[in-house]
């Protein structure tokens, strides 16, 4: 359940940070946003490997 959840949030970082980047935004701010849901992609790959 936990590992849909994050792999949600991480989509939803994904489309921030292609937003932010469309409309001009501070290059850290997109940067962190791809760095969170890669963070939350990888959380969630390692709840799924550890339920298996």
């Amino acid at each position: 359940m936990w590992s849909v959840i994050l792999m949600g949030l991480a989509g939803i970082l994904i489309g921030g940070a292609i937003s932010f980047r469309r409309q001009g935004m501070s290059q850290i701010v997109t940067v962190s946003f791809w760095v969170l849901a890669g963070m939350s992609l990888l959380g969630a790959y390692l709840l799924i490997d550890s339920s298996v």
